[in-house]
């Protein structure tokens, strides 16, 4: 099972970045419709928090990313990307796909992402 992030980097304040997050694998095998998908970060010397999450009709947003942010999917490709606009310097961290269905839960790797001038 992989779940493989990409389009972090860096990038001034009030810019925008794309993440993408392909899934594949076995547990993957019927696709990613009946998984919750999602996106959280993990800034140095905190917790991992959640940003975003989409599944069964339905998204959630951290307060913080509320407005600037857009989680979205394409179930046909197994990728689910995460929108970032107006970027601030506290965004910066390193942000993992996640997937979870019925007490099963995956991460990705990590892709870094650094909101600076």
């Amino acid at each position: 099972v992989q779940l493989v992030e990409s389009g972090g980097g860096l990038v001034q304040p009030g810019g925008f970045l794309i993440l993408s997050c392909g899934a594949s694998g076995s547990s993957f095998s019927n696709g990613i419709m009946d998984w919750i998908m999602g996106w959280y970060r993990q800034a140095p010397g905190k917790q991992r928090d959640m940003v975003a999450t989409i599944g069964y009709g339905s998204s959630n947003y951290a307060d913080s990313v509320k407005g600037r942010f857009t989680v979205a999917r394409d179930d046909a490709k197994n990728t689910v990307y995460l929108q970032m606009n107006s970027l601030k310097p506290e965004d910066t961290a390193v942000y993992y796909c996640y997937a979870y269905r019925r007490g099963t839960a995956y991460w990705g790797q990590g892709t870094q992402v650094t909101v600076s001038s």
